[in-house]
């Protein structure tokens, strides 16, 4: 995947399934086939969750961004002001990079409501200290066409877009100096963003927190270890699979969720690929599939809006469900029995392996100040490989500081750091 970037999938009347083929798969898109000059292209005002007391206004802009084909897309970013006072040379800003939420328009963050753990106390804690915040949709996400999920440059080009747009458009309001936060996905993408604007001396710095990294090694050699062995305390607990919904079933359940949304992102720029063939059985690349849906523009979405009243509506709990099927239905099966993904023929796919190397933070020296934050107890993006990845970046000479959080999960690490996140933000980009 040597650019996996979104082209227009023209599939009404292809198929009833929830798999596509496409009807076209030349080259004839909706995009502009050259680069535009102009990056900002509009302003609205966003209506969705205003409940944060920090804000003194929210608004949606739309810009335009480069894609890994040369082509102009449009896609669009929060913008949250301050309520503190204007300072003279304009607001600093921090890019806030979201994380894993899917791959269809359902799951932007212009058209939700702010994530929780995002408005408090990230956003309250920046938004008070006199921050501007941006926060990009990334490309595909509230636009036609696939989400690139986990595409590190396409990540980074919709932040450093989203920047000058901004810049271009609010002017003296802004000062040029930024840097970029972001957690699990976020977090590779604040990498990513690192690493392509590293040219940039206006550029700050990142922060990542549990950073996406070596998907294919979590899935295949890490996290059967780690599961096994919490299968195994699960068991001797006597616990029923029902019961392990909220242990090592969802973990499991939240990884497969996170290889599907890499296999049908492969789409946005091979759109014949077949990611049903990388999974074991039809029962798990059937599950897949929902996260692209019947267009590509309308599948599940990582989590429900409303768990309650439609648990359904989410891909991690189709995953769960099936999971605990096939352990009550063959209850001298273990967890790693499930058949997921098929080791053999994901290393053999070339568009997985041009994804896993598109997909990869942390292989270039960065100049920037760099801070990772991660989670001892994590289980989607295990400590041992976000350890690794930081001794290699080490190594290379990038000025990066790694913060351990004993007993943290995967989301609670960057909440429990938070003060010592916006002091290393301070002391690399002073507010005033």
């Amino acid at each position: 995947m040597n650019s996996i970037f979104k082209k227009t999938l023209i599939a009404v009347s292809c198929s009833a399934a929830l798999f596509l083929t496409a009807c076209n798969s030349d080259d004839k898109d909706d995009f502009n086939p050259v680069v535009t000059e102009k990056t900002f292209l509009s302003e609205t005002d966003y209506r969705v969750d205003n409940s944060l007391d920090q804000i003194a206004n929210v608004k949606i802009m739309k810009y335009n961004m480069q894609n890994v084909q040369g082509k102009t897309t449009p896609t669009a970013a929060l913008m949250l002001f301050p309520k503190t006072a204007q300072p003279k040379d304009g607001w600093r800003v921090v890019v806030w990079e979201h994380g894993t939420l899917g791959v269809s328009d359902a799951c932007a963050p212009t058209t939700n409501n702010l994530g929780v753990r995002f408005k408090d106390p990230l956003a309250k804690s920046l938004l008070e200290a006199g921050y501007v915040i941006v926060a990009p949709d990334y490309e595909g996400l509230g636009e036609r066409g696939i989400h690139p999920y986990l595409h590190l440059e396409s990540e980074a080009k919709s932040a450093i877009a989203a920047v000058k747009a901004a810049q271009d458009h609010y002017g003296t309001k802004l000062n040029k100096q930024w840097m970029s936060v972001g957690q699990s996905q976020g977090g590779q993408a604040s990498l990513g963003t690192a690493e392509f604007a590293n040219n940039d001396v206006n550029y700050k710095g990142a922060v990542a927190g549990a950073p996406a990294s070596n998907l294919d090694k979590i899935i295949f050699d890490v996290a059967p270890t780690a599961l096994n062995e919490a299968e195994e305390k699960e068991l001797s607990a006597g616990l029923t699979p029902e019961k392990r919904i909220n242990g090592s079933i969802g973990a499991y359940s939240t990884l497969l969720s996170y290889a599907a949304f890499a296999a049908v992102g492969v789409k946005a720029s091979e759109p014949r690929f077949d990611y049903r063939a990388i999974f074991k059985d039809p029962r798990s690349g059937d599950i897949a599939a929902l996260a692209e849906g019947t267009t590509g523009e309308n599948g599940l979405c990582l989590d429900s809006k409303n768990p309650e009243a439609h648990p359904e509506d989410s891909l991690r709990y189709h995953f769960t469900q099936d999971i605990v099927k096939f352990l009550k239905d063959n209850p001298s099966k273990k967890l790693m029995d499930y058949p997921g993904l098929d080791k053999d023929k994901f290393y053999e796919s070339p568009e997985i392996l041009a994804f896993i190397k598109a997909s990869q933070p942390g292989t270039k020296k960065i100049d920037k100040p760099i801070m990772i934050i991660q989670g001892t107890k994590d289980m989607s993006v295990p400590y041992p490989v976000t350890e690794a990845m930081y001794k290699s970046m080490k190594a290379m000479g990038t000025n990066v500081e790694f913060v351990p959080v004993v007993g943290a999960s995967h989301t609670a690490a960057i909440v429990e750091k938070n003060t010592e996140l916006v002091v290393f933000i301070k002391k690399h980009m002073p507010a005033q």
